[in-house]
């Protein structure tokens, strides 16, 4: 990490930052303070927004979990977030995703163009495409909005929609800084069956 983590349990001066640990400690039960908690930590306002903001993200969405994971990981993969990767392809893969799966997860290149994997559904090289090209491009293909849009409903469509964006802006954050200092060790490592 390019800055020092804050102190693991985290030292408040006021009562209102003691909130906020509790708040994200409450969140991350019975799991620790992950890395990026004490990194976030430094500006404890701005933890508890993302707290709030990711757990939404996390929890109160209606798209499937394979879904979501299949998206955070893909995210993870094209802005080499390997952080984000460890702690998100075996939640996708205990969403029932395949390791085959998971290996097209991995591909370095652009998506678009490619044909659909035998070992994806089409609702799930959808999700792929879409973050692929949200992720690398910003801009979205009309072709690829409407395939989205044909297989989902509106309410899953923002919902996908806002968690690429929201783990565009994770993957930023852990990259930037280095947390958990995964940078330039790639995806291989990481166990997903």
């Amino acid at each position: 990490m390019r800055l020092p983590y804050v102190p693991n349990p985290p030292q408040t001066s006021t009562e209102e930052d003691a909130q906020i640990v509790q708040r994200i400690q409450a969140r991350r039960a019975p799991r620790p303070l992950q890395s990026l908690d004490l990194a976030l930590l430094h500006s404890p306002p701005l933890a508890d927004g993302w707290n709030s903001f990711l757990g939404a993200v996390r929890t109160k969405t209606s798209v499937g979990d394979d879904f979501r994971e299949l998206a955070i990981s893909r995210v993870a993969v094209c802005n080499r977030a390997w952080y984000e990767w460890k702690h998100h392809a075996p939640l996708a893969a205990q969403a029932g995703v395949s390791k085959e799966a998971l290996e097209v997860v991995k591909t370095e290149g652009p998506l678009e163009g490619l044909e659909r994997p035998e070992v994806l559904s089409e609702r799930q090289w959808a999700v792929l495409v879409y973050t692929d090209e949200m992720t690398r491009n910003v801009q979205v293909r009309d072709e690829t909005f409407d395939k989205l849009k044909s297989l989902f409903s509106d309410r899953e469509v923002v919902e996908i929609t806002g968690i690429v964006a929201a783990y565009n802006c994770v993957s930023r954050f852990l990259v930037a800084l280095d947390v958990g200092e995964r940078n330039g060790t790639g995806p291989d490592d990481v166990v997903t069956h």
